[in-house]
């Protein structure tokens, strides 16, 4: 419509052929504005159907049973673990299921959120311990071998896992420190999958 317009003006009146031009510009401003303006009506409006989903969706709390995906590095970088080519972990909050700081830094989020989280070694595996020595008569004979590992026990603390890590003459060391003990720990975490806690 525009074309044939100016071309009629171009034959007949070319002093009017400029403000033709001028005119269909300015109009054509609005039209351009009107689309972005749109655009940003639609943007906006996918942004809150979004945020409103994911509100509505269940969050990790105290009772839910949570799936994630996740590596697992020390304060070097180095791998220390990944759920890569396994199932995803799963867990039920508040269980004790996985070390208290993941577990704690996780709580609030929704299926699909990713989440970078240090844990100190206080809520993870706990600073590295004294080691254990212990009369050999104490031991069964069978576990007089280095790295062998126990559960003891005494009668004011439930059952820990150790390692026998030295052998003396008359005595044997027990190692109870967790093999990450000490560690700050950097996991990056997807969680896959959040299921509320059933209600009794």
């Amino acid at each position: 419509m525009y074309t044939a317009l100016l071309t009629t003006i171009t034959r007949n009146r070319r002093g009017m052929m400029l403000r033709v031009r001028y005119g269909s510009i300015l109009l054509s401003t609005p039209l351009m504005l009107l689309a972005f303006a749109a655009g940003l009506v639609l943007a906006e409006s996918s942004e809150k159907t979004a945020a409103k989903a994911k509100t509505n969706a269940p969050e990790i709390q105290k009772g839910a049973t949570v799936k994630i995906e996740y590596n697992l590095t020390d304060e070097k970088g180095k791998l220390l673990d990944t759920s890569k080519g396994k199932d995803p972990l799963t867990y039920v909050d508040g269980e004790g299921q996985i070390i208290p700081g993941l577990e704690k830094a996780l709580r609030g989020l929704h299926a699909g959120d990713q989440k970078r989280v240090v844990v100190p070694p206080e809520e993870a595996y706990g600073p590295i311990r004294p080691v254990i020595e212990v009369p050999k008569e104490q031991i069964p004979p069978q576990a007089h071998r280095v790295g062998t590992s126990l559960m003891v026990r005494n009668s004011n603390s439930p059952p820990i896992p150790v390692k026998v890590k030295e052998i003396k003459e008359k005595t044997i060391v027990l190692d109870a420190n967790h093999p990450l003990a000490g560690m700050p720990l950097t996991f990056e975490v997807k969680v896959v999958g959040v299921e509320p806690a059933q209600t009794k």
